[in-house]
């Protein structure tokens, strides 16, 4: 036990959202390993702070080269949190967004949206469902079903995926309070904690076979090399 009361509730929330995907974890493990092996691209895309996830698989040291983040400015606090939170909610955005990108059949998508109720996220993952793309949603499960959603097809992210990882912190986000103040938010460590987790058990597999891994290395140490890696997927990625 820790003396401070929020690092002992983000250790609960890790050993929940592990134990409540578990099985989940284990299936997109061997889909990430395809993904690798059948040298296929993994894009990620959230609005607002839920982008955060996509960035931490991206360009990453110890993650995976094959990944492509989809920053487009519009969804992206760093354009301004009131314009981010109104274009989420901008039927016909995702669209424009998409075809911004090389973005393939077979490829997967993790989308990522802690209420799931927003019309962007929705029709990326329609979209990407249509043009042949696996998808994944990361989103917190228990709000999201006592939401409305926020698009006319009266549809959640979590209804319109192949599959659900659930990121388990409570409504709102905000896992502890200060008198009568939610704080302490948990979404970003437990949606980062998922997909660094099925990243490693993707790699034991594509190990076990025998094959490269397509892992980049710290550009601050020094011997280190990422230029083969990049080549490969220049053109793949937008932000290279």
């Amino acid at each position: 036990m820790s003396e401070f009361a929020y690092v002992n509730r983000v250790e609960q929330l890790f050993k929940e959202v592990i134990d409540t995907n578990r099985e989940t974890i284990k299936a997109l493990a061997k889909k990430f390993a395809e993904n690798i092996e059948s040298d296929h691209m993994i894009h990620t895309f959230g609005t607002g702070h839920s982008h955060i996830t996509g960035i931490e698989m991206f360009g990453r040291a110890g993650g995976l080269a094959n990944v492509n983040a989809m920053l487009d400015p519009d969804v992206l606090t760093s354009n301004g949190e009131r314009r981010s939170g109104a274009l989420e909610r901008l039927e016909g955005l995702a669209d424009i967004i998409y075809d911004q990108y090389k973005i393939e059949k077979g490829d997967i998508m993790v989308l990522i949206s802690n209420s799931g109720r927003n019309a962007c996220p929705i029709e990326m993952a329609m979209r990407a469902k249509k043009e042949g793309v696996y998808t994944i949603a990361i989103t917190n499960l228990k709000q999201s079903q006592a939401s409305q959603s926020r698009h006319s097809s009266g549809k959640r992210l979590f209804e319109v995926v192949d599959v659900v990882l659930d990121n388990c912190v409570d409504a709102g986000d905000a896992m502890m309070t200060v008198g009568n103040i939610s704080t302490g938010p948990g979404s970003t460590l437990s949606s980062c904690l998922l997909v660094n987790t099925i990243v490693y058990e993707a790699l034991k597999i594509v190990n076990e076979k025998g094959l490269p891994l397509p892992v980049l290395a710290s550009q601050n140490v020094d011997g280190n090399d990422n230029e083969a890696l990049m080549k490969k997927y220049e053109g793949r990625i937008k932000y290279l």
